[in-house]
């Protein structure tokens, strides 16, 4: 589903040059006999240069082919390898239940690794050219612990070296502070696999009786930090909102993409939180009354940022994923986020003095040949097709004009 998404936009875009080709005379009501009449139709070109410029910007940020088959296969192998780990822990924890339990069987032991899940730039189809980090989430049924993830991190090489699996090799590494496992690739291009741990235990409301299982189960003296716990399920709320409300809007996924590539080009945009920034992105597009060219998106963000919605008086952004009210823009400070408005306001001077291409950080386009304009225009006379008889009756015809007069 990654890169159909940016095909449905090219094929959106290829339908508009179609219909506002030369040979293509509309209909009445700019519709089809029997089809609804859609509600807005710009009188201005589709291809225009702030389009144009976004759009070759966006082709040369998009990952490569090779890029885009590594991080699949990557993923692929984690997500296969984390599924025999769990089958493992699953056959050892049922035969030492049939050992204390002369009729235990293996179908009643619980399983302890729920599931994994992918988040981040993987999920939301963000990823940039020369992206080499993507992130999994993989969850417990238990609160997880330094033991649960020092167990996994010694499994995994012994299942990513199966053959049937992948004849692929992978380097594994922990970091308990983190709650996390790293799966790199040794195989260029090399790709970088972060796994978190976590568990929906680790909500301080989880259970309605929450107080008769604390009191029955303990917490592990080794668990993980709960703050990192929170963080990974947050990051799934932020997946899961992002498919349902952003993915299937016009030119978001475009723009936000664009936004990204220019908080690592620069320094100031660079403070603003990937979160926030989606976030802002969704609510301007959402709000508009029609479809946005890819043009108009970017102008409107940059509208909304320059008249100081991320100022600390203005009316900030609050997370739809969280139950409280929370800003994601809490962790900007005043200074960084006056930064980002002066430099949204720079930014459209640039826009409307046609230098879309210095914001963008490209070279300037040529402009296109227009064929309409082209076979339209009237061809200018030659001072040499003149005729002298043509001249010289001018010139009699003013005489007798000022001898009358």
């Amino acid at each position: 589903m990654y890169w159909w998404q940016v095909e449905e936009e090219q094929l959106y875009w290829e339908e508009q040059r179609r219909r506002m080709a030369v040979d293509w005379h509309p209909p009445p009501l700019m519709g089809r006999p029997g089809m609804a009449v859609p509600l807005f139709l710009s009188t201005r070109c589709p291809d225009s240069s702030n389009d144009r410029h976004i759009m070759t910007k966006h082709s040369s940020i998009y990952p490569t082919e090779e890029e885009l088959q590594a991080i699949q296969k990557v993923v692929s192998h984690s997500e296969r390898a984390l599924k025999l780990v769990s089958d493992s822990f699953t056959e050892q924890e049922s035969e030492k239940k049939e050992e204390n339990e002369e009729r235990g069987k293996a179908d009643d032991v619980p399983r302890i690794l729920k599931g994994v899940m992918r988040v981040g730039i993987l999920a939301k189809g963000l990823l940039l050219r020369g992206d080499r980090n993507v992130h999994l989430i993989l969850l417990s049924a238990q609160k997880p612990t330094i033991s649960l993830l020092q167990n996994i991190t010694e499994q995994l090489p012994k299942q990513l070296s199966v053959r049937t699996l992948t004849e692929d090799k992978y380097e594994v590494s922990s970091d308990a502070a983190e709650a996390t496992i790293v799966i790199s690739s040794c195989k260029e291009p090399k790709m970088q696999v972060t796994i978190s741990v976590t568990s929906p235990l680790m909500r301080e409301d989880t259970p309605v009786d929450k107080e008769a299982a604390t009191e029955s189960q303990p917490d592990p003296c080794d668990v993980l930090s709960q703050h990192k716990c929170l963080e990974s399920l947050a990051a799934l709320r932020h997946a899961k909102w992002f498919q349902a409300r952003a993915n299937g809007l016009q030119s978001c996924v475009i723009i936000i993409r664009i936004l990204r590539d220019l908080c690592q080009r620069v320094p100031t945009w660079g403070a603003l939180p990937d979160w926030a920034m989606e976030l802002l992105v969704e609510k301007v597009l959402s709000s508009a009354s029609s479809r946005l060219r890819p043009g108009d998106a970017m102008r409107r963000v940059l509208e909304c940022v320059a008249t100081g919605t991320l100022l600390m008086d203005g009316p900030g952004l609050q997370d739809p994923c969280e139950k409280d009210k929370m800003d994601a823009l809490e962790t900007m400070t005043s200074q960084e986020r006056e930064d980002v408005t002066a430099s949204a306001q720079h930014a459209l001077r640039m826009l409307a003095f046609r230098q879309i291409h210095k914001v963008l950080g490209m070279d300037p386009l040529p402009p296109p040949k227009n064929r309409l304009n082209e076979r339209n225009r009237k061809r200018r006379r030659d001072v040499s097709e003149t005729t002298e008889g043509e001249g010289d009756g001018k010139k009699d015809k003013k005489e007798e004009d000022d001898s009358d007069a």
